[in-house]
């Protein structure tokens, strides 16, 4: 009983990544142009997520700045922090979710990216990061599921949604974390060259 619903997690998760392959090929190739646009005039991409996809940001900035697949110069990539002093700190006066948008505040710029995930795309922190990244003149990719929740409406028409279309948070985990090796694919390609897999 056990192994076959370990089975079916492993059936489910193939499913849904063949399923969803097609539908999000062209956001995917979006959020690489848009990534590519910022790292070579100079920008730096912020990547925050909420909950358990905060691991997704943090490894998302470690391969642009240690390197994804191959060796070659670091990309300028920030994981925001998710908990500590920051979310202790007081909040400006009706500022409730204040801990990722205060840090976009401080260390955004005009041509920087957002990268932000959030599995419901209801969550506020979120939500208030993309605010603080539109008033700073910044692109958002937005990496979300189920139906892309709030997020999909407060994104602008040059931002760039990848919405997972399943229900169960650990569905579009996994696809996430398929979507992020293809953005850091996606860009090492397009700036370094194609390379052999093995």
């Amino acid at each position: 009983m056990l192994e076959q619903r370990i089975q079916q997690h492993f059936i489910d998760s193939a499913d849904l990544k063949y399923q969803a392959a097609q539908a999000l090929g062209k956001p995917i190739a979006d959020a690489v142009q848009a990534l590519l646009a910022c790292i070579t005039s100079g920008g730096k991409i912020l990547a925050c997520g909420s909950g358990a996809s905060a691991p997704g940001a943090q490894l998302f900035a470690a391969c642009c700045v240690a390197g994804f697949e191959r060796e070659r110069p670091a990309l300028a990539a920030v994981a925001l922090c998710a908990d500590g002093a920051l979310l202790t700190a007081p909040a400006p006066q009706g500022d409730a979710h204040p801990h990722f948008a205060r840090q976009v505040r401080a260390l955004g710029q005009a041509g920087d990216l957002l990268l932000a995930l959030s599995v419901s795309g209801d969550d506020p922190a979120v939500a208030a990061a993309v605010h603080a990244a539109h008033e700073r003149d910044m692109t958002v990719v937005v990496l979300s599921g189920r139906s892309g929740g709030v997020l999909t409406t407060v994104l602008r028409e040059t931002d760039v949604l990848i919405c997972v279309p399943h229900d169960r948070a650990a569905r579009v985990r996994e696809v996430h974390a398929l979507v992020l090796n293809c953005l850091c694919d996606g860009m090492d390609a397009q700036l370094f060259g194609e390379q052999e897999i093995s």
